[in-house]
């Protein structure tokens, strides 16, 4: 997916999110995250962002961690998130394409790294801040629901503090049954190794539609949502060990 179409979600999930948590409520519990209410999350989230704005809008190339800062008051969180958000949609806007600044998974376009980053991280706590509103979810499309899942097994799950390993050589196969896109994670002791092909036997095979791939394995859908073909151990693995 490109940088400008990216923005575009970033900016659209951002108001969803920003929509649902108004008419949820800031004390409204959020069933995908256990441990939050609403508050929580637009803090979180606001503090998300603002990190992102600063690393762009300020071309930083050294890593950085995000500022904890005090959210406001529950009457002004929800307009302080949208003030936040409004900022990190005009930072990724005017930024310029060919930006350099520090990212943490690799990435040939850093704007397109905190693009898409935002995009996800802003799609999924969308989702979070509905859960607590309660009714229907509003979807995504197959083909950024499949980014997501990429980003999340190629990208996150690529990473040396990833859980998901096994003691044998075992494959876990995801396939996305509403677009052409299917990955294949090697799993070991070492790092997983994704691969973005469906070549070769797998122990297990997770697939549903794009959206639902999405949300099951960023873990705000059951495991269950999805077709298990193949040894459920890996399903029951990837529930309890993939957490971000």
């Amino acid at each position: 997916m490109d940088t400008a179409e990216l923005i575009e979600i970033v900016d659209r999930e951002g108001r969803l999110l920003a929509d649902a948590a108004a008419e949820a409520g800031v004390d409204a519990p959020v069933p995908t995250c256990p441990d939050w209410r609403v508050r929580d999350l637009l803090s979180h989230l606001g503090q998300v962002h603002g990190w992102a704005t600063r690393i762009v809008g300020e071309c930083l190339t050294d890593p950085v961690r995000p500022t904890l800062q005090p959210a406001p008051a529950d009457a002004e969180l929800v307009s302080w998130y949208r003030e936040v958000h409004g900022r990190l949609v005009g930072t990724l806007t005017d930024a310029d394409p060919e930006l350099k600044c520090f990212t943490f998974l690799p990435t040939e376009s850093p704007l397109g790294f905190w693009a898409r980053r935002q995009a996800h991280e802003t799609a999924i706590h969308r989702i979070d801040a509905e859960s607590a509103r309660g009714g229907d979810l509003s979807p995504f499309t197959p083909e950024f629901a499949a980014d997501g899942v990429d980003e999340l097994l190629v990208g996150f799950h690529g990473l040396d503090r990833s859980r998901v390993r096994t003691d044998t050589p075992r494959t876990l196969r995801m396939r996305a049954t509403d677009h052409d896109a299917v990955w294949t994670m090697r799993l070991s002791q070492d790092v997983p190794r994704t691969e973005r092909d469906g070549e070769g036997a797998a122990d297990c095979e997770l697939s549903g539609p794009a959206g639902d791939l999405y949300l099951a394995l960023w873990n705000r859908l059951p495991i269950t949502a999805l077709t298990t073909e193949g040894d459920e151990k890996l399903a029951d693995l990837w529930r309890e060990r993939s957490g971000i």
